[in-house]
């Protein structure tokens, strides 16, 4: 990660006494045997619980296709990876000590990508189970006071291409 991506530091700038939540999402490279991807969760859990953090709720990494190419500089040269597996963990720790803990993560091999995010407390409560929404092809809709299942309908794409065109030639009303 270089320099220019948003430091630990500016996400901890609340008061370093508050603990705060977040969540750490990631992606373990495609490369990692099966068998030895619980290997890794279980080493970036410890990188959690040693700076400080307790976890309070995660979600399996489990291999899926990605929407496009990742690049990574690997073993002398730059690959492409077309899948990878994805999980989250959801964490309490004090502000002061995220900075040690995302130079802990850095070091990490077997990751492909990652992101850390602070929770609101709404994210808090209602989160987010990817591959059960990828699953059951459901959508959840987290408002302020609810959260909201939705059915997904699949659109062939001679009806999208017809919707689009037929939307396209309509007459546009003018008001003065």
């Amino acid at each position: 990660m270089s320099e220019t991506n948003m430091p630990a530091a500016e996400a901890a700038v609340t008061n370093d006494k508050d603990v705060i939540s977040y969540e750490f999402a990631f992606h373990i490279l495609p490369t990692v045997a099966e068998g030895e991807v619980k290997n890794v969760v279980a080493k970036i859990n410890a990188q959690i619980t040693k700076a400080g953090g307790e976890i309070f709720d995660q979600e399996e990494a489990k291999r899926f296709d990605l929407a496009y190419d990742i690049e990574k500089y690997l073993e002398g040269r730059n690959r492409k990876f077309s899948s990878a597996y994805f999980g989250w963990v959801r964490f309490h720790l004090y502000g002061a000590q995220l900075e040690s803990l995302t130079e802990e993560i850095e070091s990490n091999k077997e990751l492909l990508r990652y992101l850390l995010v602070k929770l609101t407390k709404i994210e808090e409560t209602s989160p987010f189970r990817f591959h059960d929404s990828i699953s059951d092809r459901k959508v959840r809709t987290v408002d302020t006071e609810e959260v909201v299942d939705v059915e997904v309908e699949e659109v062939a794409s001679e009806d999208v291409d017809t919707a689009s065109a037929e939307e396209t030639s309509a007459p546009v009303e003018e008001t003065v």
